[in-house]
């Protein structure tokens, strides 16, 4: 995934981290419990964010274990984790699969298609409608594809392609919560892909990649104006949230939200803008 959805570390307790870090950990068990080391590829700490929102708004059963793995070989390390976890794992498996297929059809690469098959796996069935997910994420990557390729300059269709793809992630049934987890989901999607694109932008140019802010990057208040459209995406998000009677870990699920998704954009800032960059919030794969 990304790695924008991330935990703002210097405000959390240390329990609360430890909390989160199981999650994180119960995450990448489930992946290799079910996919293998390949499954483990593609962990992320934005998925870990989707597994404690569902867990602590459906909760269900939480296994609290410990295990250790190829990062930790000496030291087993605590690992929180429920049926949410698996589903969160055969989501980041179903959106990795069809994204790397997407990669394979648009620059035919080797890689991609290798890791597309390696992907490619049968997993359990948990009661979750996989099918047809999968069919929606497949048509709307195909789309964001398309779109790229005709150079697409409008950010709210592209960034609102994206948010349709998390919608799908987010939503695990179709009951009273579905509205407000797709509208989550939506959301973070739409800032997700805005600030992805802002982030790649330099580099996106020098490579003449695709990018919809190439067209307006010069423009004077060029970087308010990202900063407007991510303040709005994320205050649509956090209203959702807040609708939700979530108690079990609500203030780590609004520490991500209200302050972690920020520590990279303010990061990136700073070092387009040439200034020192304090490290200490940003949270890394081996923390």
């Amino acid at each position: 995934m990304f790695g924008y959805v991330v935990i703002n570390k210097p405000e959390l307790k240390f329990k609360e981290f430890d909390v989160y870090k199981s999650f994180y950990c119960g995450l990448c068990y489930s992946l290799r419990s079910r996919y293998g080391f390949v499954g483990q590829f593609t962990l992320s700490y934005d998925m870990t964010f989707l597994v404690m929102l569902l867990t602590s708004l459906y909760e269900p059963k939480v296994a609290h274990s410990e295990h250790k793995c190829i990062r930790h070989p000496l030291k087993a390390q605590p690992m929180s984790s429920s049926i949410y976890s698996d589903y969160v794992a055969d989501m980041n498996i179903l959106l990795s699969y069809y994204k790397a297929m997407d990669d394979w059809n648009d620059d035919r690469s080797v890689l991609k298609l290798a890791f597309a098959k390696l992907l490619k796996t049968k997993h359990p069935d948990d009661g979750f409608d996989y099918n047809k997910k999968a069919e929606v994420i497949s048509s709307l990557l195909t789309e964001l594809g398309t779109r790229e390729k005709e150079n697409e300059t409008n950010i709210d269709v592209m960034a609102g392609l994206f948010g349709r793809i998390m919608s799908v992630l987010f939503v695990p049934k179709d009951d009273q919560w579905a509205a407000s987890l797709s509208r989550i989901g939506f959301f973070l999607g739409k800032f997700i892909y805005i600030l992805d694109a802002y982030d790649d932008l330099e580099e996106d140019i020098k490579k003449n990649h695709y990018n919809p802010f190439k067209s307006i990057c010069n423009e004077q208040g060029f970087d308010d104006r990202i900063k407007g459209m991510l303040q709005m995406m994320m205050a649509e998000c956090s209203k959702e949230f807040e609708y939700l009677p979530i108690l079990e870990n609500a203030e780590v699920l609004r520490n991500i939200l209200y302050a972690g998704v920020w520590t990279v954009y303010y990061k990136n800032l700073k070092e387009r803008r040439g200034e020192d960059v304090a490290s200490d919030n940003i949270i890394k794969e081996n923390d």
